[in-house]
């Protein structure tokens, strides 16, 4: 059975996890309106990704005999000056997620649920290769600049990135 202090806090980040969908959706319809499709798939990609994160925990707390709460999610940004720019706020957003998660570790720990840790050892984890992910793609429109050939050519890029469903936990 989890803890009413650890249910919360999984409640609480589900939330995080969906506005993460929700923000990446966002930035998905900006990539549509620049024609970028490559972009597009990418963004369409981390919703997916979101998504699966998020029910992960849906379905962890349900298994461990808590209730998921829903809350309201935060309305995202909708404009952003630049690929460039969407790309720095995707980076600052997963380190913030990063800290989220680790602080979810940290209530674990705090109540003792070690089944709670072992299932958030993927998230940490998975956050590592979110921040990696995303500083590839930063550095290389760093480099880019005003290119619009080199901007293409990442667009390509990303096109060929495909969703492999995770296995969580």
């Amino acid at each position: 059975m989890i803890s009413e202090k650890m249910e919360k806090a999984f409640n609480d980040q589900i939330n995080a996890e969906l506005y993460s969908e929700y923000l990446y959706l966002s930035m998905k319809a900006y990539f549509e309106t620049l024609n970028l499709k490559g972009f597009v798939n990418w963004m369409n990609i981390q919703v997916q990704e979101e998504h699966a994160h998020a029910m992960g925990m849906f379905d962890y707390v349900n298994a461990r005999g808590g209730r998921v709460i829903l809350k309201a999610i935060d309305a995202p940004e909708t404009d952003w000056a630049s690929p460039l720019a969407v790309f720095e706020q995707i980076l600052k957003h997963e380190e913030h997620v990063t800290a989220l998660i680790n602080g979810l570790a940290d209530v674990a720990d705090e109540v003792k649920d070690r089944a709670a840790l072992t299932f958030l050892n993927w998230y940490i984890k998975e956050q590592v290769e979110e921040e990696e992910s995303v500083g590839g793609v930063l550095a290389t429109l760093k480099l880019i600049g005003n290119d619009s050939q080199g901007l293409l050519a990442l667009d390509k890029e990303l096109a060929a990135r495909v969703f492999n469903p995770p296995v969580i936990g």
